[in-house]
């Protein structure tokens, strides 16, 4: 506590000392960096963790200034943002970085900010590991009018190891603000894994990232996750795209693969140790800790899916599995749901999630279209589409409602179909995902509405109970129905499904928890 009060106390001090700097000049700092162009703060901290303040005037034209900082141990993301004066008057000031080991980027007067990390980077700066030591700023006065003097200050933000953003990753600013229903695709792959398309000549060859990304941009998408296979690459090109795709939130995850299965996680851009069994004796236990660590949010991937030489460590058989370290299942995997021919269908992850929740587990139910193709047409890209209820549109936001379980899986991925759905017992209320107390006795009341799925059904499942519960027609384009469920005052997990005519799910909800403690963990 000490010596976070004395860093405070120096960081504000250097901020005075700039802000009386300029008023001395007669000059006034200019307004903050575009949204954009600015290094994202994590829930840690939002203040910079060094601040560096110099004046140059018209003698240093066309000269650099070097301006030196140390860098602890333990930091694995580093940020720099630079302002000054004097920009409405011809001052020019180039931005560059160097690390103990040389040169990692030079971007001139194009960025005002620069992150670097062991994964990725601003474009102009390259990735690599953050070593401990003397980095240095190349400040280079490009243009300075005569008679002119310009305040600098550079504002160093520090990551370390298990932090996560304050809005997201590679956005400092919320996309979009506001409560709403976001529809993305948690699972996907490109060129840094397995991910092919057709080529310009027609030739099968791996499939550059920003395919992916322009697919599901097309498809009104609000956030992806692309998952390659044990990779980080992908982040770096992650990074480089996000600020002009500035509609779609761009989430860092990646598909853990071992032989006992596979597993998302995302919100993480840290190394995961993926390699189990021997030499090393580590267990999938040992890797869920170690992505939990780093508060990734963890799914377990197509758990009902056959391991096979096509397939390789796609069943999930790993062993005494310690669900409390996971918080989703992936229901629902176009691979496995939309196969061509029936005895390649493997089955949703239905079952088995419903299997761990009368366990006593609280997963967050989810889909993902495992989309290694972006050419395949109707399938693909958001289909099945995870539709959230966050605060915002965030990385953030997006994995604590992930976390929350207020979610709904759109199985054919439309992209207008919805669920919302609300239980309350006495004075007590609960979404999709949350806990509800119910006495024995008393009545659970769920309201449902939907939309887009005139003449399916809307069904009441229970734990304990092989058929539904309660079933009403849906009987136009936006219905709603209220349900009543007496309460027996044991823990029992309602939810909410719309199926097809033919009895199919078009939309799964996840579970009421009735009676269940509000910590999710309990």
């Amino acid at each position: 506590m000490r010596n976070s009060v004395r860093s405070m106390v120096r960081v504000s001090a250097a901020l005075c000392a700039f802000a009386l700097a300029c008023a001395a000049l007669g000059v006034r700092v200019q307004a903050a960096v575009p949204a954009w162009d600015a290094v994202p703060l994590t829930q840690r901290s939002q203040v910079p963790d060094i601040v560096l303040t110099g004046t140059v005037t018209d003698a240093d034209a066309k000269t650099t200034r070097h301006v030196p900082f140390e860098v602890p141990e333990g930091v694995v993301r580093l940020g720099v943002e630079l302002l000054y004066t004097g920009r409405d008057r011809g001052t020019v000031i180039d931005l560059g970085l160097f690390d103990p080991n040389g040169f990692r980027g030079w971007s001139g007067s194009n960025k005002r900010s620069l992150v670097v990390s062991a994964t990725d980077a601003t474009p102009s700066y390259l990735p690599g590991p953050i070593r401990a030591g003397r980095w240095v700023v190349d400040l280079g006065i490009s243009a300075i009018r005569a008679h002119e003097q310009s305040a600098y200050t550079l504002k160093v933000f520090f990551w370390r190891h298990g932090d996560t953003p304050l809005a997201s990753t590679f956005s400092p600013e919320p996309l979009r603000r506001g409560l709403a229903w976001y529809r993305g695709d948690f699972h996907l792959h490109d060129a840094h894994s397995d991910g092919f398309c057709t080529s310009q000549s027609g030739q099968h060859v791996p499939c550059p990232l920003y395919k992916t990304v322009a697919v599901a941009a097309a498809r009104r998408l609000d956030f992806i996750a692309v998952t390659d296979h044990n990779a980080t690459s992908q982040f770096n090109v992650l990074h480089e795209l996000q600020p002009y795709y500035d509609e779609l939130l761009l989430i860092p995850g990646r598909e853990i693969t071992t032989p006992a299965g596979h597993a998302n996680v995302w919100g993480t851009t840290e190394f995961i140790d993926y390699r189990i069994g021997a030499p090393s004796a580590r267990t999938m236990n040992d890797l869920l800790r170690d992505a939990a660590a780093l508060n990734g949010v963890i799914s377990v991937n197509h758990p009902s899916r056959i391991t096979s030489e096509a397939c390789r460590g796609c069943g999930w058989t790993a062993p005494n599995v310690n669900y409390h370290l996971t918080a989703a299942i992936e229901i629902v995997n176009s691979n496995d749901e939309f196969a061509p021919n029936a005895q390649d269908k493997s089955g949703t992850g239905v079952s088995y999630w419903q299997h761990l929740l009368d366990t006593g587990l609280r997963l967050t139910a989810v889909g993902g279209s495992d989309t290694h193709d972006v050419d395949v047409g109707s399938l693909g890209v958001g289909v099945p589409t995870t539709v959230v209820h966050a605060s915002e549109l965030s990385e953030r936001a997006i994995l604590e409602a992930v976390r929350a379980g207020h979610v709904f899986v759109d199985v054919e991925g439309s992209r207008n179909r919805l669920l919302t759905a609300e239980a309350t017992s006495g004075a007590g209320g609960a979404e999709m995902g949350d806990a509800l107390a119910a006495p024995n006795g008393s009545t659970v009341h769920i309201s449902v509405h939907i939309f887009g799925c005139q003449s399916a059904h809307v069904v009441i499942l229970q734990q304990g109970h092989s058929t539904t519960l309660a079933e009403a027609t849906v009987r136009s384009d936006e219905d709603m129905h209220s349900f009543d469920v007496r309460s027996d005052g044991e823990r029992r997990w309602l939810r909410v499904e719309v199926r097809s005519p033919g009895g199919v799910p078009v939309l799964i909800g996840n579970p009421f928890y009735v009676n269940y403690p509000a910590d999710r963990g309990s």
